[in-house]
């Protein structure tokens, strides 16, 4: 079911009940994506998430966005890409924002309010996110 309804899929996906999207197709995932308990990714734009990347439960993605201004606000709205790259892991009830790109092996901590880049190999926490530290090869 999710080969037909994400955008493009790899081999080894593995997502867990409860999961909620806009339109799916707006969707891309690398090899062995895993998804936990009720993911939710509002994909009005693209998402597009790399190679061997792990989502804890509560997690929510969201590229739509909607005017500041009071009038029509709920009647407008758009949508601005994010991207996550390979080997990263977002911690369980974080919120990833619109135009955000995470880099490749970086980890985002639970409960994480991600409205910034995250540069590669780098650990964020908190609301808003800031970088906790980098991560070396061990």
């Amino acid at each position: 079911m999710i080969r037909e309804l994400f955008g493009s899929v790899s081999e080894g996906i593995s997502i867990e009940h409860n999961f909620h999207c806009d339109l799916g197709y707006n969707i891309h995932v690398g090899r062995n994506f895993y998804a936990d308990y009720n993911c939710t990714i509002l994909d009005m734009a693209g998402v597009r998430i790399g190679d061997d990347c792990m989502i804890a439960p509560n997690v929510g993605i969201y590229t739509a966005g909607h005017n500041i201004g009071p009038k029509d606000r709920n009647k407008s709205g758009y949508g601005i890409p994010i991207t996550i790259g390979n080997n990263v892991w977002i911690g369980g009830h974080c919120a990833i924002l619109p135009e955000v790109s995470i880099g490749d092996n970086s980890i985002v901590a639970a409960g994480s309010i991600v409205t910034k880049d995250v540069p590669a190999n780098t650990i964020v926490a908190g609301n808003p996110a800031k970088v906790l530290k980098q991560i070396t090869e061990e």
